[in-house]
C-alpha cells in the first residue's frame, strides 16, 4: 500500500515539475541559505514548538535535498531509490501510529523552510495535513528592507503573532492586523487564550472552505482579505455561530467587497460633479423608470437642536425638499447611533426609503451591513477614505477653506502666533490643519500654528488652554452659530476676555451637496458611475462644487476680503495649490518634490504636521470614549487603536498630554466633526 502512494506523490510531482518548467519558474524548492545571509539566520529568534500551517512549508534551509522534491514538497526521485524505500516507510509509519516527531525549521516572512523532517513533510503534505508540528528558528529581514510594504506588514505580524501564537492568517495591505484586533474587541498586547485561539483557528478554517468553493482561489488577495472584509460586515459573533453554507451564502452577497480587496487601489475618487449630459430621446426610453416619487431618508448621529454638525445636515435635508418638492419625500431619522443603527436603517427600508443619507463615519459599518443585504437600496456615508464596494461615500475637501482661513490668519496676526482647536484625528482633518499652517505661512513666514484637541479637553478646554498661553488669533469650530446659547461656536476669530470677534468662517454647504447628488441620481449619472466602475466609490468635493465656502464678518477689512476672495477663485481654477511641495515635516523631513502637487490620496491619508504646527496627533488612548469612537470608524492609522506599533512614529511625536474625559455635549462640533452629537 505504502508503495501505491508512492507513485500517487511522484505522479504530482512530475506534474507540479512540468508545470514549473512550462511557466518558466524554477521546479526545485527553494532555498533559505540562498537568498538569507548566514548573519540574520545565526541572529535567528527561537520560537519552540510551532504549528506550522502546512500550506506554508515551502522550501528547505540548505540545498542537502533540494532535488529530491518538486515545489508541492512531493518526491521527484525515482521509485526504485532508496529515498522512496525511507518515504514509504514514513508513509506506513503514517498510516499506523501517525508521525509524533517534530520537524526542525526556520520561519522568514511567515514561510517555513526545512532543516530537519523533509520526508515527515512530503507524507503529511500527501495526506493533506492543515498543520504540521516543528520547532522553529524565526528570521528577520534586513534592517534596510524595512521600507518595503511587505516587509512592514511582516512586522505587524510579527507583533500580532506576539500576543496571538496565530499564524495561519496573512493580509496584503498595511494595518489589518489592527483592524482585526478591533473587529474581535481585543487590545494590541491581550493574551489570546488557548480557548480563543482554537475558536478563532476553527472559524477560519469554516471561512476558508466556503471561501474557495466561492471562487476564492481565483483572486490574488488572501483568504485573511476576505475574512476581514466579512467580519466588517457580518461581525465576528455571526461568523462564529454560521456554519459553511450560510457563511457561503453570505459571501455571494458581498462578493464584490471581497473581490475589491485585491485592488492595489481599491478606491476611485471624484472630485467634481461631472458635466451634465442631455439624454437622447432613446437612452430615456432604454434606462429603468425613475420611480413616481423618490423617498429620502437622513440618519442623523444626534439631534439638529443639541448638534452644529447634525443641523447642517438637516438644513440641507429642508432645502431639497423644497427644490425637488413632490419629486421626494424626505425624513429625518436623529439619535440613530443611540441603540441600533442597522435597525434604523432597517425601519427605513420598510417605510419604503430607497436612498438613505447616513450622516456620520459611525454609521459606516451598519450601512455596509444594510447595502449588503439590500442591493436595491442606495445607501451613502458620510465619510472618507472607505474602501467599500456597496456603500459609497461623500465628504468635503474641506482643507480648501481652510487654507484661505489660514492665509487670513497669517496676514493678520501681528505675534506671528496662531491657536487651531481640532475634533478628532480622522481622514481630512489632518489635512485641514496642514493647509491652515501652509496658508498661514505663505502670507507670514513667521507664522506658527499651535493645536490643541477637543477630543482630549473638550472644545472650551481646548480654546482656554490657548487663550491662556496669550493667543488671541484661533480657529475652531467649521458650522456656524445654530442656537442662542452656543457660545462656543466660532471659525477663525479674535478673543480678548469675554470679548470674541468673528472673522471669517468655513462653511459645510450641504444644501448644495445632497440637491447636486439628487439631481445625478434622477438624470441617471450616479447609477452609470457605479455600473462603470469596480471600485469603492468615494465623493470628494470642494470649492469648485460650490460644497465648501468661507463665509466673512462685515467687519473684516475689504483688502482681507480680496485676498481671500482671489485664493478662493484660485483654487478653483486649479491655480492656487495649497498642498505644493516639497512640504516639510515637524521632524524636518521633506515631502515631495519642488513644484509637484500631492494628489488626493497623499492629502486623504496625510498623519503627519508640516514644520510651523506646534502640536503632535493625539494617541489613542488620549481620546474622549466618543473621540476613541470615532477613530475607530474613520481615524488615520497613526491614531488607531488597537494599533499594533510598527517603530513608525516620529521623535517630535511624542508628547504627554493630560486627558480629560468629557461627554459628547462637551465638544460642540469643532472643525465640523462627523461623529458629533453635542
Amino acid at each position: 500500500m505504502p508503495e501505491q502512494y508512492y507513485k500517487e506523490a511522484y505522479k504530482l510531482a512530475q506534474k507540479e515539475y512540468r508545470a514549473c518548467v512550462s511557466k518558466g519558474k524554477n521546479p526545485c524548492l527553494p532555498v533559505l541559505d540562498d537568498f538569507v545571509s548566514t548573519k540574520n539566520v545565526s541572529a535567528g529568534v527561537d520560537l519552540g514548538l510551532v504549528q506550522i500551517p502546512a500550506e506554508f512549508i515551502v522550501g528547505t534551509k540548505s540545498r542537502s535535498r533540494v532535488n529530491a522534491f518538486a515545489p508541492n514538497f512531493m518526491p521527484i526521485l525515482d521509485e526504485e531509490t532508496e529515498f522512496a524505500d525511507k518515504w514509504n516507510r514514513l508513509c506506513q509509519a503514517h498510516i499506523s501510529e501517525g508521525i509524533r516527531d517534530p520537524i526542525k525549521a526556520y520561519e522568514y516572512m511567515n514561510r517555513f523552510y526545512v532543516e530537519e523532517g523533509n520526508k515527515r513533510v512530503s507524507v503529511l503534505k500527501f495526506f493533506d495535513a492543515l498543520t504540521i508540528v516543528g520547532h522553529v528558528i524565526r528570521v528577520m529581514p534586513e534592517i534596510n528592507d524595512e521600507n518595503d510594504e511587505e516587509v512592514q506588514i511582516y512586522n505587524e505580524f510579527v507583533e500580532f503573532y506576539k500576543y496571538s501564537k496565530i499564524n495561519f492568517i496573512e493580509f496584503s495591505k498595511k494595518g489589518s492586523f489592527s483592524e482585526l484586533l478591533k473587529l474581535l474587541d481585543k487590545g494590541p498586547t491581550d493574551e489570546w487564550t488557548d480557548d480563543e485561539r482554537n475558536e478563532f483557528s476553527g472559524r477560519y478554517y469554516y471561512f476558508k472552505k466556503a471561501y474557495l468553493s466561492n471562487g476564492g482561489g481565483k483572486l490574488q488577495s488572501t483568504v485573511g482579505d476576505a475574512m476581514l472584509s466579512y467580519i466588517k460586515v457580518y461581525g465576528y459573533n455571526e461568523l462564529k455561530s454560521a456554519d459553511t453554507s450560510e457563511i457561503k451564502k453570505n459571501l455571494s452577497r458581498m462578493w464584490e467587497e471581497v473581490a475589491l480587496q485585491e485592488e492595489e487601489a481599491p478606491i476611485e475618487l471624484k472630485l467634481d460633479p461631472p458635466e451634465e449630459k442631455k439624454q437622447s430621446v432613446l437612452s430615456r426610453v432604454l434606462s429603468p423608470a425613475t420611480p413616481a416619487v423618490l423617498k429620502v431618508a437622513f440618519l442623523y448621529d444626534g439631534t439638529p437642536e443639541r448638534s452644529g454638525w447634525v443641523h447642517g445636515h438637516e438644513l440641507g435635508r429642508i432645502h431639497v425638499q423644497n427644490v425637488f418638492d413632490d419629486k421626494i419625500e424626505t425624513k429625518a431619522f436623529p439619535n440613530a447611533m443611540e441603540n441600533d443603527p442597522l435597525g434604523v436603517i432597517e425601519q427605513a427600508i420598510d417605510e419604503g426609503y430607497t436612498m438613505i443619507f447616513t450622516t456620520s463615519p459611525r454609521f459606516s459599518q451598519a450601512s455596509l451591513r444594510a447595502a449588503v443585504e439590500h442591493p436595491d437600496i442606495v445607501i451613502m456615508n458620510c465619510s472618507l477614505n472607505k474602501s467599500h464596494r456597496y456603500i459609497r461615500t461623500y465628504y468635503t475637501r474641506m482643507y480648501e477653506a481652510k487654507f484661505i482661513l489660514g492665509a487670513l490668519a497669517g496676514s493678520l496676526t501681528e505675534s506671528g502666533r496662531i491657536g487651531y482647536v481640532c475634533d478628532y484625528p480622522i481622514y481630512g482633518q489632518i489635512a485641514g490643519i496642514n493647509a491652515f499652517a501652509i496658508g498661514a505661512q505663505m502670507i507670514n513666514p513667521r507664522a506658527k500654528v499651535y493645536l490643541e484637541w477637543s477630543a482630549i479637553k473638550g472644545a472650551k478646554e481646548a480654546a482656554q488652554s490657548l487663550i491662556e498661553q496669550g493667543i488671541k488669533l484661533i480657529s475652531s469650530q467649521d458650522t456656524a452659530r445654530f442656537r442662542e446659547d452656543d457660545r462656543d461656536s466660532f471659525g477663525l476669530s479674535v478673543i480678548d476676555g469675554d470679548d470674541m470677534q468673528l472673522i471669517a468662517n468655513p462653511v459645510w454647504k450641504w444644501d448644495v451637496y445632497y440637491e447636486e447628488i439628487l439631481r445625478r441620481v434622477f438624470n441617471k449619472t450616479m447609477q452609470t458611475e457605479y455600473e462603470r466602475s469596480n471600485k469603492a466609490l468615494n465623493y470628494y468635493w470642494g470649492l469648485s462644487a460650490g460644497v465648501v465656502d468661507v463665509e466673512y464678518a462685515d467687519t473684516l477689512h475689504h483688502a482681507s476680503k480680496r485676498l481671500a476672495d482671489f485664493l478662493k477663485e484660485s483654487i478653483i481654477r486649479d491655480i492656487c495649490i495649497p498642498f505644493l511641495t516639497p512640504l516639510h515635516k515637524q521632524n524636518g523631513a521633506v515631502i515631495g518634490e519642488d513644484e509637484k502637487t500631492l494628489n488626493p490620496e497623499q492629502i486623504i491619508n496625510m498623519d503627519y504636521l508640516v514644520e510651523n504646527v506646534i502640536g503632535t496627533i493625539p494617541k489613542y488612548e488620549e481620546l474622549t470614549p466618543m473621540g476613541k469612537a470615532t477613530v475607530d470608524t474613520a481615524g488615520v492609522e497613526k491614531a488607531q487603536s488597537p494599533g499594533l506599533d510598527t517603530g513608525d512614529d516620529d521623535e517630535d511625536d511624542e508628547i504627554t498630554v493630560e486627558a480629560q474625559e468629557n461627554t459628547a455635549e462637551d465638544l460642540n462640533v469643532p472643525n465640523g466633526d462627523p461623529g458629533e452629537q453635542s
